[in-house]
């Protein structure tokens, strides 16, 4: 039975894009990218919404100019089991056979996938995690918080939610941005 984890990078203020979508700000250089690399190796299954499935397709071909981090990160990624939730893509949209699409991602599907996992499962994107969140579902919370004020935006958590949460790690990256992950007590 796997656990479920949320991972959001996000500005001081809280967002994970802009006003206008834009998230390059928040892009980490290699030391806070050696520890995305570092934590997928508990992640078996991956949850993402459509865009964001869109996005981390970018990892499923290789680029001659990837240095080592990128190629393990690539490499890691290419092993996960990746569930997508969306009404709007076809399977014929899906560049792989260990992509399964859910039309209707429910809470009860969640719990499913959650359970049939062998590790850990990582739902990512603030819009497909929020009804998990909500559910009191997640159970390790790890943010990155990139030293910006953003000002509005996409924000990185549903803001209609308490929960009681421990820290269990931390650090601080020489670039500013800070790693912290909680736990749901």
């Amino acid at each position: 039975m796997g656990t479920l984890s949320y991972t959001a990078t996000m500005s001081i203020d809280g967002y994970v894009a802009d006003a206008d979508g834009d998230f390059q700000w928040s892009g980490p250089d290699d030391e806070v990218f050696g520890l995305h690399v570092e934590r997928m190796g508990a992640v078996s299954t991956e949850v993402l919404g459509r865009n964001t499935y869109q996005l981390m397709r970018y990892w499923e071909t290789g680029d001659d100019s990837w240095g080592g981090l990128e190629r393990e990160f690539a490499r890691r990624w290419r092993g996960l089991k990746l569930v997508v939730a969306s009404s709007t893509l076809a399977p014929g949209d899906v560049v792989s056979d260990r992509v399964r699409l859910v039309a209707d991602l429910s809470t009860d599907e969640l719990a499913g996938i959650v359970r049939d996992a062998p590790g850990e499962v990582e739902i990512f994107g603030p819009t497909t995690a929020a009804a998990a969140i909500r559910a009191g579902m997640v159970t390790d919370f790890r943010v990155f918080v990139v030293p910006k004020i953003v000002g509005g935006g996409l924000r990185a958590l549903p803001g209609d939610v308490r929960l009681d949460l421990e820290l269990v790690e931390h650090r601080v990256f020489g670039n500013g941005t800070a790693f912290l992950h909680h736990r749901s007590r």
